[in-house]
């Protein structure tokens, strides 16, 4: 339960004036104004639905901006030679309705089993994760105290007195180095 200090409290006003004026009826007439009445405002006409666009971005994050191709970026003309009119523009239709047109086809096969591979692939990580690999780190952060002292058992029976009785042999172990003088070759002439 939570307590409140009455400092904390601030009275708000409220209102309610307009719903007395709505709610009072108007004046008898001989009590009323000789100016003429004003014309109740009349309701808005409606007006035509919009047009539904399309705004869900297919691509919030600019994943693929990159992709964005345009006509420039391929075709394109020396300034002095120039090719007729019509085979410009029938050229870059003919570029834009294949790329849109290759794209679509390309979609329509390979989007949906790409689709179900992809969410297949999420779900298995998923359910990995979730039921196997959570799992085993909570069981072995449960598990490796004792894994730990056992590992330092080990260690303390085995390992440490082969290192130590190994580390007594090397250091009975000298090296002495000597420098050999070359003898010196004797010229036979």
């Amino acid at each position: 339960m939570m307590m409140v200090r009455d400092d904390c409290l601030v009275e708000c006003k409220i209102d309610d004036s307009d719903e007395e004026q709505i709610n009072t009826p108007p004046p008898p007439p001989e009590f009323a104004s000789k100016a003429s009445t004003p014309k109740p405002p009349t309701p808005p006409a409606e007006q035509a639905p919009p047009t539904p666009t399309c705004s869900v971005s297919r691509d919030p994050k600019g994943i693929n901006k990159h992709l964005k191709v345009e006509v420039s970026d391929v075709l394109s003309e020396p300034t002095a030679p120039h090719s007729m009119a019509a085979v410009w523009t029938v050229s870059v239709c003919g570029f834009e309705r294949t790329r849109v047109w290759t794209y679509r086809c390309l979609t329509l096969l390979l989007a949906v089993p790409m689709a179900f591979v992809c969410g297949l692939s999420v779900a298995v990580l998923a359910s990995l994760r979730v039921w196997f690999l959570v799992p085993c780190i909570q069981l072995s952060s449960l598990f490796l105290p004792c894994l730990r002292s056992l590992c330092l058992c080990a260690v303390d029976v085995v390992v440490s007195p082969f290192c130590v009785s190994l580390a007594l042999c090397c250091s009975q172990i000298i090296i002495t180095l000597t420098r050999k003088d070359k003898p010196e070759s004797k010229d036979t002439v």
